[in-house]
């Protein structure tokens, strides 16, 4: 019997898993390693891993692996598993459809579930403005369909990203993304038309939001020029850039500027989006009303699904048949979508982001005030970062960093690092996990931190 066989399931189908971490070998062990060594004669170099297991089940705030191994989930597969895995609504959900009817391609024979989630969507993202949607494939998918809705409305072309931002890897969203390496490095050349404007980033940069705003907005003057600027696209709490939470007033300032200028402004809400900052989007904690937002991640609990949502009246610049793809909607995913945004809005789980960013930013701060080498602590609801530094210059310590997030993944903890520097640990649980599971990883990080 493997160690998974004596996991019960729900009647749903969902994993009832025990949350405890529990470690039965070393990681990797055999399972995985054998899985380990058929990835590497398989499967393309480039595509890498960062817990070095075999998945085989996932539930609640952990991951166990094929060695009966259960290990702390603090990543949530990148902010996409916020409801945890196989929530049991979504898993049924996903069961009706798929004996219902798994793919016609809306585009031919459209079906009632993608409509319902445009509804949602124009429901519950920011503005009480007439809204639409188009429903894609991935987080990078939405991206470029939105700078393409916003060409096409403006009849302009250029587009401004911000300094440590990341928006994909396709090759328009490889220009808007900032850092290089690995995102750009050796697939160029890139999309035309692509500028870049300092953020807000108050630990580093020590502007007010306002100040900050003025600098940006100088630069996309000088270098852009409105009369040629389609969009400003920008994560309102960037993710891969390293959590950076741009000081109070910036986004507020650029909005306006946008809006005064004939701008459209994009709010790339993939990994903060769905109740991840504790606020159902986070453009909603900063005060602001996006023209196009853009979603994926959380949005289907698992399931491939993204979306622009927007004003209708730029939304339909786009001539019919400009908008789509084969598998954009998918009626599996329409389905799962559907029982995870009712579940994001009856479940509580906007107050337990806000309960589970409580836990990390008061347990961070206190490892912080032992520790100067923890140089800040950052973030809103369950989407917080640690940024590691050398405490007498102040510089990134990517190095430390990584050492970190070894430690705890070879101790049964998975945690992400991110950041242009590579020196930030980004906490990024399920909205599911308890809290003793959470102070359990958080004590394993601070134990890896002490003994690096």
């Amino acid at each position: 019997m493997t160690a998974i066989d004596t996991v019960t399931a729900t009647p749903l189908g969902g994993p009832s898993l025990p949350q405890e971490r529990r470690l039965v070998t070393s990681i990797p062990g055999p399972r995985s390693q054998q899985l380990l060594e058929r990835k590497a004669a398989a499967v393309a170099a480039g595509v890498g891993h960062t817990a070095p297991i075999e998945a085989v089940a996932a539930g609640g705030g952990v991951v166990v692996d094929a060695d009966g191994n259960s290990l702390i989930d603090l990543g949530s597969g990148i902010a996409v598993t916020s409801l945890g895995n196989a929530h049991p609504r979504v898993v049924e959900a996903v069961r009706a459809q798929a004996a219902q009817f798994t793919h016609t391609c809306f585009m031919v024979s459209p079906y009632e579930s993608y409509v319902a989630v445009a509804e949602a969507l124009n429901r519950v993202t920011p503005g009480d403005h007439v809204k639409k949607s188009a429903l894609f494939n991935s987080g990078a998918e939405a991206v470029e369909n939105a700078v393409k809705i916003a060409r096409k409305f403006t009849k302009k072309q250029a587009v401004v990203a911000f300094d440590h931002g990341y928006h994909g890897r396709t090759n328009l969203t490889m220009a808007l993304t900032a850092k290089s390496m690995p995102y750009k490095s050796g697939f160029g050349p890139f999309a035309s038309e692509i500028y870049r404007a300092p953020l807000s980033y108050p630990y580093r940069d020590g502007l007010t939001g306002p100040e900050a705003a003025k600098k940006a907005i100088s630069i996309i003057e000088k270098q852009v020029g409105a009369d040629n600027l389609a969009a400003v696209i920008i994560e309102p709490i960037q993710g891969e850039g390293g959590f950076i939470v741009p000081a109070d007033g910036f986004l507020n300032a650029v909005v306006d500027w946008c809006r005064a200028n004939g701008v459209v402004f994009i709010a790339d809400e993939i990994q903060t989006g769905f109740a991840r900052t504790g606020a159902m989007f986070a453009s909603e904690r900063f005060g602001i009303v996006p023209d196009l937002i853009t979603t994926a991640k959380g949005i289907a609990a698992g399931l491939p699904l993204a979306a622009v949502t927007g004003r209708a009246e730029i939304m339909d610049a786009a001539h019919a048949g400009g908008l789509g793809g084969t598998y954009g909607g998918n009626p599996i995913a329409c389905a799962a979508a559907l029982a995870a945004i009712d579940a994001y809005e009856t479940e509580g789980l906007v107050e337990r982001a806000n309960e589970i960013g409580a836990i990390l930013t008061s347990r961070l701060t206190e490892i912080q005030s032992a520790d100067p080498r923890i140089g800040d602590v950052r973030g809103h609801g369950a989407m917080i970062a640690a940024e590691f530094v050398d405490p007498e210059t102040g510089e990134p310590d990517a190095a430390l960093t990584g050492a970190v997030a070894k430690a705890c993944i070879a101790q049964g903890v998975i945690v992400l690092t991110c950041g242009t520097y590579g020196n930030v640990i980004r906490f990024l649980p399920p909205l599911t996990i308890p809290d003793a599971l959470l102070h359990e990883g958080i004590d394993v990080v601070a134990a890896a931190l002490a003994a690096a």
